[in-house]
């Protein structure tokens, strides 16, 4: 029997650990619960630098800073870090601009009877990217269950 592969095992788990974090931060932000957060994009931490860092510091843990796995792992880590809090943020702020421009012409055409507008049926996703902050969260949780995974490891054999 094929045993699994522990570097896939706790990159998925940092992502499910961040997810569900992401109801109470929520809930402290908000004072609301809404469970649609754990299964949403954006939010603190973010899921993705989790998942990245506890791959990378797992790796690192388990074959040193120096092996070529480490390096891979570190800077496919940084390249996700970088896309979720700026290219992604930045997606998600124009999808509010553009919510936010539907919503400003459907007003306009209900003045000016000459002015065709349908409205969106839904809105754009605004919540697609992450703030520095919670990038910098979500890999300080990966690095912390990446190295306890790897010592978890080490002290079963």
């Amino acid at each position: 029997m094929n045993k699994a592969n522990s570097g896939i095992v706790t990159a998925l788990s940092a992502i499910g650990i961040a997810q569900g974090l992401k109801l109470f931060t929520y809930k402290k932000m908000t004072g609301k619960w809404d469970w649609r957060t754990i299964f949403s994009t954006g939010g603190m931490p973010s899921s993705h630098s989790a998942g990245v860092a506890s791959l990378a510091s797992y790796v690192a843990a388990k074959k040193g800073t120096s092996s070529i796995e480490t390096a891979l792992a570190v800077v496919f880590g940084a390249i996700v870090m970088y896309d979720a809090q700026g290219i992604r943020r930045h997606t998600g702020e124009i999808a509010k601009l553009v919510n936010d421009l539907d919503e400003d012409i459907e007003v306009i055409s209900g003045h000016l009877p000459g002015l065709g507008h349908v409205k969106q049926q839904e809105e754009l996703n605004e919540l697609l990217g992450h703030q520095p902050a919670e990038v910098a969260g979500g890999a300080l949780l990966g690095i912390l269950i990446g190295i306890a995974c790897a010592k978890i490891e080490d002290a079963r054999k």
